[in-house]
């Protein structure tokens, strides 16, 4: 902010993510490409807002993002959470290769997954090489962003930067109809900044 010209305040930053950042991703996920069913899923250990996390993640093997999952164990009930979370997740097609990391949970989701008939018989590979708390809401703005600016939003171009953002803009703007972010900054060209 400060190369434009703004003095912002961090809090003030962070007031923005906790009212935009739920909404962005809600409203982004209907206009996410659908992703191919290879899909590849891990699990990283990160510090989120000062506490250790696990954060899940799945991606399709052209690296566009499925899904994720902050969960504070890596068990069996967090494996099995982040499957049903990322099965349920629209746009989406049923996987049939699922690769996953050593973690030893994946295995026994994937066998319950296979008698519910949610995947695919021969869906497991093996690769041996929270949503409304502060961090979750950080993680959800995070991913959402990282998804447009991926390209994976059906109809915005990669590497657009000027689209990706009147896009946000567009679909933030009912959000708050006093927001700063209704009303672009224009350089003298015209074009936001």
């Amino acid at each position: 902010m400060l190369e434009r010209g703004l003095s912002v305040d961090h809090t003030t930053v962070w007031r923005w993510v906790q009212r935009y950042a739920p909404e962005l991703n809600k409203r982004i996920r209907r206009e996410v490409k659908s992703t191919n069913g290879l899909w590849r899923t891990d699990e990283t250990y990160v510090r989120v807002a000062g506490r250790w996390t696990y954060l899940y993640r799945a991606v399709d093997s052209t690296g566009s993002t499925i899904d994720f999952l902050l969960s504070e164990t890596r068990d069996l009930e967090a494996a099995r959470r982040f499957f049903q979370k990322a099965l349920a997740a629209p746009g989406h097609p049923r996987p049939r290769v699922i690769t996953v990391d050593g973690n030893p949970s994946y295995p026994t989701v994937i066998q319950e997954l296979k008698r519910a008939g949610r995947v695919d018989r021969r869906s497991l590979s093996s690769d041996e090489s929270t949503p409304n708390s502060a961090s979750g809401l950080l993680i959800q703005g995070y991913e959402a962003i990282h998804m447009i600016r991926k390209g994976q939003v059906r109809w915005l171009p990669k590497g657009d930067v000027v689209e990706q953002v009147q896009f946000i803009n567009a679909t933030l703007n009912d959000l708050n109809r006093y927001s700063c972010i209704r009303k672009p900054l224009r350089l003298s060209n015209g074009l936001p900044r």
